[in-house]
Formats: structure tokens, C-alpha cells, sequence
């Protein structure tokens, strides 16, 4: 098994830490403590999944930089601008970097990266043998081996090709709090599951799509369409 580890939400959760007073301001505030942490929780996942699979090769993907998906809209994470971060998440990045040889690239994300890796590698050793590790829930728009090693989770989800299609189609309409995507304001997933109900391949899943784009967006639809489809689909080439 090949473990495919986005690292990001690990070396974020490395920095923080309980408030012991009112005026803590809940960062790790030594590198090596928070170096230290990461590898504790790293070190926690693949020895959990080594339990279950021969895990032959682990790779750590991190602080990708820039962002093609803000010059799309400048909407994209806008609400994350106020945002306190750890003083030492960018030392931290750096330093997984380093001492992990973890992959990056420039332009996309973190998510776009792991996604290109799982794609090129699913290809030529079979899905059943590539697994990603995230809490991310926009995996799960691929039919993948996913773990989501989150404590309240801890669960290896085995997404089918099925699953995947409508999960991406499901966010186009829910949207993306966390990354401020969300082009139907009070449609959720129960609205989701009814307007796709008789759809079963892409065709019928992209005409529906679009036929909500027309409804909510008119003149419009093909603009809003593009831009939701490319905010919300990683990329894998």
C-alpha cells in the first residue's frame, strides 16, 4: 500500500495546543515541541494502518503555494482573511519539507498535488493498492481508498466510482463553507439527493447541474457553471 498523506491539517493541529489561561493564545510556541507533535500523529496514522495493509511507502504532501482558484474569484477563501494563524505554521511547513522530503508544487494545492499522485499512481499499481490520508471531505469526489484518521472518525472509507460522481456533483449544489464556495444559498444535501435521484451517468449528472445553473443563475448559468465545476474539482494532471 502506498499511503498518500496530506499533511497540512497534521502540521496545522502541531501548532496548537490547549489554553491554559485567558490570555494564552493556544499556539505551540517552541518549533521543537510542535516538530514533535507532528511526528507523534504521523507517526500514530501509519502505524494504525500498518495494522491493516503492508504499507510500503508513505509520501507527505504540504504547504503547496499559490492558488489558481483565487483568480477565478476573489470570493475563493475570502473568509479565511481575518483568520489568526500560528506564528509557527510557515517554520513548521518549511520544516516537514525538509525533513520529510514532502512533496509540493507551486499554483495549486495541497489537495490538487495528493490528487495528481493518486490518479498517476492508481494507474499503474490499481486503486485497491494507493490509499489518501485526509479529513478532507473533497476526496471524496474520487473513487478512492480514503482514510480519515480524524479521532471522532478514524475510519477507511472505500468511495466506488458511483459515490464519487455524485459526491462531487452533491458539492457543486451544498457548496464549501470552509473555502466560502457556495452557489446556492439553502439547498442542501437533501435537496441534492432528490433532484439527482434518477441520474446515473456524467451526461445526466452534468445536464441537471446545468439546468439549476439556468434556473438560478440565467444569463449567467455558463459563467457560474465553469466557475463553481473548477473551484470545486481538484485537479489530477
Amino acid at each position: 500500500m502506498i499511503l498518500l498523506v496530506d499533511a497540512d491539517s497534521l502540521i496545522f493541529a502541531s501548532c496548537l495546543k490547549q489554553k491554559e489561561t485567558e490570555l494564552d493564545n493556544g499556539f505551540v510556541d517552541c518549533i521543537d515541541e510542535a516538530k514533535e507533535k507532528f511526528d507523534d500523529k504521523l507517526s500514530a496514522i501509519v502505524n494504525h494502518l500498518e495494522g491493516v495493509y503492508d504499507v510500503e511507502e508513505v509520501r507527505i504532501f504540504n504547504g503547496s503555494i499559490g492558488n489558481f482558484r483565487k483568480l477565478i474569484t476573489t470570493k475563493y477563501k475570502a473568509n479565511r482573511k481575518k483568520q489568526v494563524l500560528p506564528p509557527l505554521l510557515n517554520d513548521l511547513h518549511n520544516l516537514i519539507k525538509f525533513d520529510y522530503d514532502s512533496v509540493f508544487e507551486y499554483g495549486v494545492e495541497t489537495d490538487d498535488v495528493v490528487a495528481k499522485h493518486w490518479y498517476n499512481e492508481t494507474k499503474k499499481v490499481g486503486r485497491d493498492n494507493v490509499m489518501i490520508v485526509s479529513i478532507d471531505k473533497d476526496y471524496k469526489q474520487f473513487p478512492a481508498l480514503i482514510y480519515n484518521y480524524h479521532f471522532k472518525h478514524q475510519v477507511i472509507l472505500d468511495i466506488s466510482e458511483e459515490e464519487a460522481m455524485y459526491n462531487f456533483y452533491e458539492q457543486m449544489i451544498v457548496g464549501d463553507t470552509a473555502d466560502n464556495v457556495n452557489y446556492f444559498k439553502g439547498k442542501g444535501k437533501k435537496f441534492a439527493e432528490k433532484y439527482f435521484e434518477n441520474c446515473e451517468t456524467e451526461y445526466q449528472y452534468t445536464r441537471k447541474m446545468y439546468q439549476l445553473f439556468k434556473q438560478e443563475y440565467k444569463g449567467k448559468a455558463r459563467q457560474k457553471y465553469v466557475e463553481c465545476y473548477h473551484l470545486l474539482k481538484l485537479r489530477t494532471i
